[in-house]
């Protein structure tokens, strides 16, 4: 598995555990019981995937956008070349709803990804999931909030889903086999991004004015379109408000 560090991958990590899959996690750093593995460069890739019936390729260029193209798309190559000479059966690869539709580079960058599996032998399933809720809460909201205003455009609507439900839809993807499908995946709700800006201001008892205001540009007239969001169904069962209370609640109560 490669991302086995990431916020993803260490929900996927003891979910496939449960199922009694022995997960081989890649790290670039050396680490106890990991493999030294490196997509962006293919170092070690080999002596990662030797004997595994499936990958599950979970890493990308989440924090440095602009390695995206190494990282993302010339790594999935170098990984699926290194799983179809080792005889890998199944290579699931997580990727993101919309990516298709935001003039985004990033996302570009994955839609190209997938475009990279797709053209492979090996034998792929592609599971795209919307956003977490850790990627609001722990970067975008925390640094939107320094300057001390929040400004959310009521008209984006926002999918958020637990990295624990998309790990149990990895399972069952590994457990069905190799679909040759692109199967869009999202959380139990859809809101705008000016509600899920006031239920974090509630959890976490932060006080900052909100301003709505209809953001200019074709990546927010895309979001706006619905482009973060999917119909498509199972969906996640843990909510936006369920996340925050799970993880605010205890602070606050011991704080009381």
């Amino acid at each position: 598995m490669t991302g086995a560090s990431g916020v993803l991958g260490r929900a996927v990590v003891p979910r496939l555990e449960e199922d009694g899959h022995e997960v081989r996690r890649t790290s670039r750093r050396p680490r106890a019981g990991w493999v030294r593995a490196d997509v962006a460069t293919g170092k070690g890739l080999a002596e990662a995937v030797a004997g595994m019936d499936a990958v599950v390729h979970l890493a990308s260029a989440t924090r440095q956008y602009r390695k995206a193209g190494e990282v993302d798309v010339a790594g999935t190559r170098r990984l699926a070349s290194a799983a179809e000479r080792a005889g890998v059966r199944h290579l699931v690869y997580i990727s993101i709803v919309g990516i298709d539709r935001i003039p985004f580079g990033y996302y570009r960058h994955k839609l190209a990804a997938e475009k990279v599996l797709q053209a492979r032998p090996i034998p792929w399933s592609i599971l795209r999931a919307t956003q977490f809720p850790q990627l609001v809460d722990e970067r975008f909201l925390p640094l939107a909030s320094r300057l001390g205003v929040l400004v959310a455009d009521p008209g984006i609507a926002v999918q958020l889903v637990d990295p624990r439900d998309v790990a149990d839809r990895i399972a069952v993807l590994l457990a069905a086999g190799p679909s040759r499908q692109v199967e869009n995946f999202g959380g139990p709700e859809v809101e705008t991004s000016e509600e899920i800006v006031r239920a974090w201001l509630r959890a976490t008892g932060k006080r900052r004015p909100v301003f709505s205001l209809r953001l200019p540009g074709k990546t927010p007239r895309a979001m706006r379109e619905g482009a973060l969001t999917t119909t498509d169904q199972p969906t996640g069962t843990r909510t936006w408000r369920a996340y925050l209370a799970e993880r605010y609640t205890p602070v606050r109560d011991s704080q009381a």
